[in-house]
């Protein structure tokens, strides 16, 4: 079973690499922003496996035609990114004020629940058939596999060749990744009639 949740895992979550890469470049030289990144990806994360958990045992706080609508979190924080980086064109002392103290941890998790809005949709019928123990054997393994995510969005953000790049590009990257992955969500689950 363990096999089971680590392959889940890692298929239901392969793009959180990237968005992870892309907060702690954004955070890169601001102390605290690490952790602030890996608290609000275990807050995003821990949401979705509590409305997962509580959908296999039959109650849902989110009716299916919501999840969809998820996707303006993502979206809202793209666009509000995308702003910031046009408004700080050019200005670099300002581009450095502007980008604070890195990522909140709130942002993070906002992303981070958006983002899994699907997954939930594939954890609900695994978790209804695997039982209160497999349920606990899943979410032990999810929770450890968070860490090894944010170990390896750190990872790949801090080699020096992917961090020149996302240090030069991390300001066009992350708006334009978060306004897809929001697209996306709204898209693919018929938000407003798309």
């Amino acid at each position: 079973m363990v096999g089971q949740a680590i392959g889940l895992f890692a298929v239901t979550n392969i793009d959180d690499i990237l968005i992870l890469s892309l907060f702690f470049a954004r955070g890169a030289g601001h102390p605290g922003s690490a952790r602030r990144i890996v608290i609000g990806q275990y807050l995003g994360f821990a949401a979705i496996l509590a409305v997962a958990v509580t959908a296999a045992f039959g109650a849902t706080f989110l009716p299916e035609s919501v999840i969809p609508y998820l996707g303006l979190l993502p979206l809202a924080l793209g666009l509000k990114a995308a702003w910031q980086a046009w408004k700080q064109h050019g200005d670099e002392d300002d581009e450095q004020e502007a980008a604070g103290d890195g990522p909140a941890s709130l942002e993070v998790a906002a992303v981070t629940f958006a983002n899994g809005g699907d997954n939930i949709g594939v954890y609900v019928p695994v978790f209804a058939t695997a039982g209160v123990g497999g349920m606990s054997v899943y979410a032990v393994v999810f929770l450890v596999l968070v860490g090894v995510w944010c170990f390896a969005g750190r990872y790949f953000a801090t080699r020096p060749i992917v961090a020149k790049a996302l240090g030069r590009w991390g300001h066009i990257l992350l708006p334009l990744v978060l306004i897809a992955i929001g697209l996306l969500i709204l898209i693919e689950g018929g938000a407003f009639g798309l």
